[in-house]
């Protein structure tokens, strides 16, 4: 079974099966330099596949992409705007990301048949609010109030003055019940990438990032918060 859901940008392909007790805390694995999209894409699909039919280690993979534009699967030709990066196809839910150097993304492969801290088994609505609940506790730690907004994917900032930006993307993937793709939160990107597409469809709201916000942390500091924050909502 496939099926798209864009208001949480996640695709799920799931086949009944039998429960899991909860299960050790993931792998935390740091990509040295820049992880060609494809790269990471394969890796991805070869590593859930192995969680779901080996038992291989859950696993929260931290990438940094040269400068990338990726398709999900509600995107429109229309969104593109100007390809001046590589395009790829990306399979998970959502419509366009970009993705490229100063952007923290996290890709989270679990095994959601599996309870995971305050995310229930096999529940893909709690775990997207759960990956939702992560970003912002991770930006919480540099004083950074992230919120989430109905009909809106990802987590956003109020700038003041009428102006909400989004900080942070989400899209995921499901297949049978193992998870894959996952964030993308802006730490010190060159914003003006984001002008090739139409992020996420939204058109009235831009993008914004740590750096942006006068905030000037390290890609390891933003790490190490991801992990902390982490531990509070998945266990």
């Amino acid at each position: 079974m496939e099926t798209t859901t864009p208001s949480t940008a996640t695709v799920a392909d799931i086949s009944p099966s039998a429960s899991a007790p909860a299960c050790p805390r993931p792998e935390w694995r740091v990509a040295d330099g820049f992880t060609d999209y494809p790269v990471a894409l394969e890796a991805m699909r070869a590593h859930a596949a192995a969680i779901r039919k080996e038992g291989a280690a859950e696993r929260v993979w931290l990438v940094e992409h040269p400068p990338t534009y990726t398709a999900g699967t509600s995107s429109t030709p229309e969104g593109l705007l100007d390809p001046r990066f590589p395009v790829f196809e990306a399979g998970r839910g959502g419509q366009w990301t970009y993705h490229g150097p100063g952007q923290r993304t996290a890709y989270v492969m679990l095994d959601l048949e599996r309870p995971h801290g305050t995310v229930p088994p096999r529940d893909i609505r709690a775990y997207v609010h759960g990956l939702e609940e992560w970003i912002i506790r991770a930006l919480d730690r540099f004083n950074v109030k992230g919120e989430r907004r109905e009909g809106r994917v990802g987590i956003w900032v109020d700038e003041g003055g009428g102006r909400e930006n989004k900080i942070a993307a989400i899209g995921v993937r499901v297949t049978r019940w193992v998870s894959w793709h996952g964030i993308a939160m802006n730490v010190e990107p060159d914003l003006t990438h984001f002008g090739g597409i139409v992020p996420c469809g939204i058109r009235q709201h831009g993008v914004t990032s740590l750096w942006a916000l006068g905030l000037t942390p390290t890609m390891e500091e933003v790490d190490s918060a991801l992990k902390a924050a982490w531990a509070e909502v998945f266990g």
